[in-house]
């Protein structure tokens, strides 16, 4: 069975500007612009995280848009759940996620079904030169606390975030995944992540190398 690959970690903020304030103050560097996605009324801005043990890896900080229309449906990694934007504006910017890239989303999507997940739909999504299928809950919830990966297949011949972001003086050095089960570890097999089945409360953690030293960042209970 082909392996998944960390793409990136997800940082979610009330506002994007709220984002910026705590990448700048937390990890030292200010994060390269991104852009809006139309399907899900969000927007963004991105660091570089690529290392040797993470290849193509990236920070997505992401926000609401509030100019966007609503989407008329469930935004993505939870954003419309009331305790979290609750949580955000109380307590600020926090790791909720990490996103997976495969070359076959079909098949690792159909393999965590049958270890009893609910990963989502497929979705098609673009933003300006990229494109990508990504799995999505139709009521945008996280598993796991957030440790069951979201999927994500870019498109054949489209670009990658990183193929236009500079190197930002912050690497990814390691990742844990808690509570995520055996079955959908066997089936992702994520190089270099560390999963613990038995942790208890489930989510994720990953450490980076910043401008500021070694910085851990972990999902709340």
């Amino acid at each position: 069975m082909a392996t998944a690959a960390v793409d990136h970690l997800v940082i979610a903020a009330a506002s994007l500007d709220d984002g910026v304030r705590w990448c700048e103050a937390t990890l030292g560097v200010t994060p390269e612009p991104g852009g809006r996605h139309a399907l899900m009324g969000t927007h963004n801005r991105l660091l570089d995280l690529s290392s040797a043990d993470f290849p193509r890896c990236y920070l997505e900080i992401i926000a609401i848009a509030p100019a966007a229309p609503p989407p008329g449906r469930a935004r993505w990694f939870g954003l419309d759940e009331p305790a979290l934007q609750q949580a955000l504006a109380h307590d600020g910017p926090r790791l909720v996620h990490m996103v997976a890239r495969t070359d076959n989303l079909d098949m690792h999507r159909w393999g965590l079904v049958q270890q009893g997940h609910n990963p989502g739909t497929t979705l098609a999504a673009s933003r300006g030169a990229l494109h990508w299928r990504i799995v999505v809950r139709d009521d945008g919830r996280l598993e796991a606390g957030g440790a069951l990966p979201t999927l994500i297949e870019w498109a054949p011949g489209s670009a990658h975030p990183c193929d236009a972001m500079p190197v930002s003086g912050v690497t990814l050095r390691a990742l844990t995944l808690r509570g995520l089960r055996a079955g959908a570890r066997d089936v992702l097999r994520l190089p270099r992540v560390h999963v613990d089945p038995e942790a208890s409360p489930p989510g994720l953690s990953a450490v980076l190398h910043t401008p500021r030293g070694e910085i851990a960042l972990t999902t709340p209970p």
